[in-house]
């Protein structure tokens, strides 16, 4: 999509429509007047008609007196907006607007405010929203949908200085959708295309047409070399080969240390010997929802051009049962040396995890950022709203935690105590790879917390937030908002 801030006169811009938000109550906004008197009063009638309540619409086909071909009109209801407030009331919009034929839509933001957010925050989260409303999952179908034909936003700014902080805000959304809807393009790949061998050829390709990123692919002989013993034990089940993805993207001078980010790729989880029941096992193509987010956060940078040094490490395989699979009580040695009892072949995002955490310590990290669809204790625990989100900095922690709240990607911070740590304890090995059924979540992060003495590092459990079900089943495309926010701050 093509996203712009010009000053423009409502009354006469063209465009195929003219989205302006009114509130339901109170004197009309000075800035609105023009357009009512032009339309002969035709706002203020629907506001006491169509718009009591908050992100109700009325359009207008072409309306008497605009030269735009439709009017709509949103209320922002008779509170305050908030952050999410704001974010779900354009997020409908954009998406009513893109299953219209609408080519271009012109934006008036004068009645609508968001309290401590100013108008480059508004810009920059429609300018992600709009690009998110054009996804269509329907890649595979013989009859595919009638595809958008939503292709340009103009937003209406104030004067020519504003309209040139809109015009980074509105490049900076536009960079995070195409992260966004990157990760949700691969989330709602299925397994039996999107397996380790396709997400390690799309990093090349990622990597070949940019200049900035230089991709390496270790295969499992390579593994096997560096003693990854507990990363192969999850793929050994499996016809389709593991693959370890590192991407490296120089914005900066080499010196500088690079942020990391890991994302777990279990591109389908059965479960392994521990297999899960067959219901809704087909959404468990959505366990590499974490290395589609951490590669929809690189391809923003890259689109961004930041300038920092960025490494995206994916630890991809498939989790299948055979007569070669890893068993409950099996020990194996992971690449730190640590060994583990693997009691339930099902907990096996952080196996694979443990030993990208441990292989990322070569790039002497300024910090380390690992995403995974982990556990289902945290949808128990935070539903489908909240990142779970874990620890060893409480400054890393804090920058994320903003960057969520910024982003309209919000995560929820959760404890990383011995107490917990103490749960993962066997007879048998240097720890167990699950904790029992209290607190799951936390005994799965502490578990990876065993693997990261060494940088500042957090943890972001995704399982609750990565995907939708039911009837709006597909991938979401979070947390690269939060991730996206987070790599924007470190040079502010």
């Amino acid at each position: 999509m093509e996203f712009k801030a010009q000053s423009f006169d409502p009354v006469n811009q063209p465009a195929d429509c003219l989205l302006v938000p009114v509130p339901a109550r109170g004197a009309l906004a000075e800035a609105l007047l023009p357009l009512d008197n032009a339309t002969g009063g035709l706002i203020s009638r629907l506001r006491r008609t169509d718009l009591q309540s908050a992100r109700s619409t009325a359009l207008c086909h072409q309306p008497a007196g605009l030269k735009a071909h439709r009017l709509l009109l949103v209320s922002t209801g008779d509170k305050p907006l908030n952050d999410q407030s704001f974010i779900s009331l354009i997020a409908g919009v954009a998406s009513q607007i893109a299953r219209m034929p609408i080519k271009s839509v012109a934006i008036c933001l004068e009645a609508m405010a968001v309290p401590g957010r100013d108008r480059s925050w508004c810009a920059q989260q429609m300018a992600r929203l709009f690009g998110e409303a054009i996804y269509r999952a329907d890649q595979f179908k013989s009859k595919r949908d009638k595809p958008p034909t939503l292709g340009k936003l103009v937003l209406k700014s104030s004067g020519r200085s504003e309209a040139a902080a809109l015009n980074r805000a509105l490049n900076r959304g536009g960079a995070v959708a195409e992260g966004v809807n990157l990760a949700r393009e691969l989330g709602d790949m299925p397994a039996n295309l999107c397996n380790p061998t396709y997400l390690a050829n799309r990093a090349r390709d990622l990597a070949d047409k940019n200049p900035r990123v230089n991709a390496t692919i270790l295969d499992e002989k390579q593994m096997t070399e560096l003693k990854m013993g507990s990363l192969l034990s999850v793929s050994a089940g499996s016809d389709s080969p593991a693959q370890l993805i590192v991407l490296e993207y120089q914005g900066a001078a080499k010196a500088d240390k690079p942020v990391v980010l890991v994302g777990k790729g279990v591109t389908f989880d059965s479960g392994g010997i521990s297999l899960k029941p067959g219901a809704g096992m087909d959404e468990m193509k959505y366990d590499m929802c974490g290395a589609a987010s951490v590669l929809g956060a690189l391809h923003a940078a890259i689109a961004l051009e930041l300038p920092i040094n960025l490494v995206v490490v994916i630890p991809a395989v498939e989790n299948m049962p055979s007569g070669k699979a890893t068993r409950p009580g099996d020990i194996v040695t992971s690449m730190s040396g640590q060994t583990i009892e693997v009691l339930n072949t099902d907990a096996e995002g952080r196996l694979i995890l443990c030993d990208a955490l441990t292989y990322v310590d070569r790039f002497k990290p300024a910090s380390v950022i690992d995403v995974a669809t982990l556990t289902g204790a945290c949808v128990i625990a935070l539903g489908n709203h909240a990142h779970g989100l874990f620890s060893n900095n409480e400054e890393l922690a804090n920058r994320l935690l903003a960057s969520g709240e910024s982003a309209g990607d919000r995560a929820w911070r959760l404890p990383l105590w011995e107490e917990y740590d103490k749960q993962l304890k066997t007879n048998f090995a240097d720890m167990a790879n699950i904790g029992g059924r209290n607190a799951g979540c936390v005994t799965a992060a502490c578990f990876l917390g065993r693997f990261t003495g060494n940088y500042r590092w957090a943890h972001l459990d995704i399982a609750g937030t990565a995907w939708n079900t039911g009837n709006n089943k597909g991938a979401t495309g979070r947390p690269v908002p939060l991730l996206v926010d987070y790599l924007l701050g470190l040079n502010a």
